[in-house]
């Protein structure tokens, strides 16, 4: 960066840290301790909808990566799309497989970016409940290397519990790289597997 970006405010994009994903086992610990969410299993990968065979090509490859696991049931990996026009490939695990579905998240974002297809990488996310039901996903940005909690309301109605989601960023602060630009907590409605 240049003298001339500083005077312009202009700032270097943070470069994505595929690594800042296995933080989430340790993170899952203090989130249970602190304030009662466990995993689902349920962890996605997000990014703009690609076509072609070139990325057919990759999801074959994802798919056989992760089948190679004898841990799993079912099938490695679901492609879905949802209401807003964004791709998703999820992966399902047993809630005690965190660790194995961090892995899964890691080798799909990696696949995908060794492909030259990292720049349709929006996020990634990690589901979790508590007791009571409560949806929370620890989402992680793909293009700002650095995560925040997503918290819709039960009901159907978009709405976040945005007193939870500050409560978690307390929580979690020592535990993951948190965005700290609140405008970057984008919602992640109708989120597979949330």
């Amino acid at each position: 960066m240049g003298i001339l970006d500083i005077l312009l405010g202009r700032t270097k994009p943070v470069a994505p840290d595929l690594d800042q994903l296995f933080a989430l086992p340790s993170a899952a610990v203090t989130l249970q301790a602190a304030a009662g969410f466990t995993p689902t299993g349920s962890g996605a990968v997000c990014f703009a909808t690609v076509e072609g065979s070139a990325f057919e090509q990759i999801h074959r490859e994802v798919q056989a990566l992760l089948d190679a696991d004898a841990d799993r049931t079912g099938p490695p990996v679901e492609l879905r799309r949802d209401d807003y026009g964004y791709s998703w490939l999820v992966s399902r695990r047993d809630p005690g497989q965190l660790p194995q579905l961090v892995n899964d998240l890691h080798a799909v974002n990696s696949s995908m970016e060794i492909n030259g297809f990292g720049p349709q990488l929006l996020c990634s996310l990690a589901a979790f409940r508590d007791d009571s039901g409560r949806a929370l996903a620890l989402v992680y940005l793909y293009k700002r290397g650095s995560f925040y909690p997503f918290a819709p309301l039960p009901g159907g109605a978009e709405r976040r519990d945005n007193a939870l989601e500050l409560q978690v960023k307390a929580v979690l602060a020592n535990d993951l790289r948190i965005e700290q630009d609140l405008s970057r907590w984008f919602p992640v409605w109708g989120a597979p597997g949330l």
